[in-house]
């Protein structure tokens, strides 16, 4: 573990009787890529604006570098913030855009000379000190927005749906490129997206957020294999969920069947959901299937065939598989146990951490 940058401890922010964050408490590390994942409305904005100090938490408390921030104006604050918009001065060129915040601070000119030329260079916007914003793309105007942050060297650089303005393919570059950029500078980046794919590919620690509450915090992999409930399965990729019961530890009755899996720690027969991602799902034989369905729908996307199928329950079931069939054919469904993956009902984490801890106990 490495040194917390920063910490929420039981923030909680009301507009009127709006409530819109509900006791919150993280911690962010130095040096990491973080993504706050949700949909619209979720909160994860006014996270990002109570760090930068352009919102009070109504309750609870938030420190920087172990220091309490709450009362800490936002120009004092060692953030700074990419906007959804960018917010550049459309009358400056690049180099005045990036040098304003310095000029701000009284920074001396060889120093701001200095340090935007080494911050165009991090964006590779070389030799672009006098283009006008306006006879930009809009990846090169994310660029200099960036720049401008960066310059001020800020211990913490907050991006607020800072992608979703540009292109699907440009898009996907500048993941990349922030990502490099991120690892490049070494400081820590709090990513704001309601975009699954991008925050998968683009973190080291995803913090899942609805209805003001943080749902689920790990890597994307954790979150990815490891739904604590119902949201995040539902909301982190394709999924197949299914109600279940937990007979047993390590043993769970799907549609009536008994499968092994390797889950425990829950009471003996409580009810449950089970999810199965497509990939997971193998096609074979209906002789030699663990569950048995009939192809209702097949979607050729180039890599592989997105398929739906009812089993004799008439479920459905998502299908990704490098198989082709044919609609109305009737295949076998197979999976390993590590592919089973039980959840209780909206379980939290501080739930899950607490059954985990109780059964390891009894262990």
């Amino acid at each position: 573990m490495g040194k917390n940058i920063l910490e929420f401890r039981h923030v909680g922010k009301k507009y009127g009787d709006n409530v819109v964050l509900k006791d919150i408490s993280f911690d962010i590390e130095a040096g990491k890529f973080y993504t706050l994942l949700g949909p619209s409305g979720s909160g994860k904005t006014t996270i990002l604006r109570i760090i930068a100090g352009f919102d009070d938490a109504t309750s609870g408390d938030v420190y920087f570098d172990g220091q309490r921030i709450n009362d800490v104006p936002a120009n004092k604050r060692q953030v700074n913030t990419v906007f959804q918009d960018y917010a550049l001065f459309p009358h400056m060129n690049v180099a005045e855009n990036v040098a304003f915040g310095l000029q701000i601070k009284g920074v001396d000119k060889k120093t701001i000379q200095e340090r935007v030329h080494q911050a165009l260079h991090m964006v590779r916007l070389d030799g672009y000190e006098e283009r006008e914003i306006t006879a930009m793309s809009g990846g090169q105007r994310q660029r200099v927005a960036i720049a401008r942050a960066i310059v001020n060297r800020p211990k913490v650089l907050l991006l607020d749906e800072a992608l979703s303005a540009l292109d699907h393919k440009l898009r996907v570059d500048m993941q990349t490129e922030l990502r490099q950029l991120q690892r490049q500078l070494g400081i820590t980046f709090i990513f704001v997206t309601h975009d699954q794919e991008e925050a998968l590919a683009m973190s080291d620690q995803i913090m899942i957020i609805n209805d003001g509450k943080i749902q689920q915090t790990g890597t994307p992999v954790d979150i990815y294999d490891e739904p604590l409930n119902h949201f995040v399965a539902d909301f982190i990729g394709e999924s197949n969920i299914v109600p279940a019961v937990m007979k047993e530890d390590y043993l769970v009755n799907i549609n009536g069947q008994d499968f092994e899996c390797v889950d425990a720690g829950m009471k003996t027969n409580e009810r449950v959901e089970v999810v199965l991602r497509p990939e997971d799902l193998d096609i074979t034989t209906p002789d030699k299937g663990k569950l048995v369905a009939t192809v209702d729908t097949q979607l050729f996307r180039g890599v592989d065939y997105q398929i739906t199928a009812h089993d004799l329950r008439n479920h459905e079931w998502k299908i990704n598989s490098i198989h082709k069939t044919t609609v109305g054919q009737q295949v076998g469904l197979t999976f390993d146990p590590e592919d089973i993956h039980v959840m209780r009902y909206n379980e939290s984490e501080a739930d899950f951490d607490a059954r985990l801890d109780s059964y390891e106990e009894e262990e």
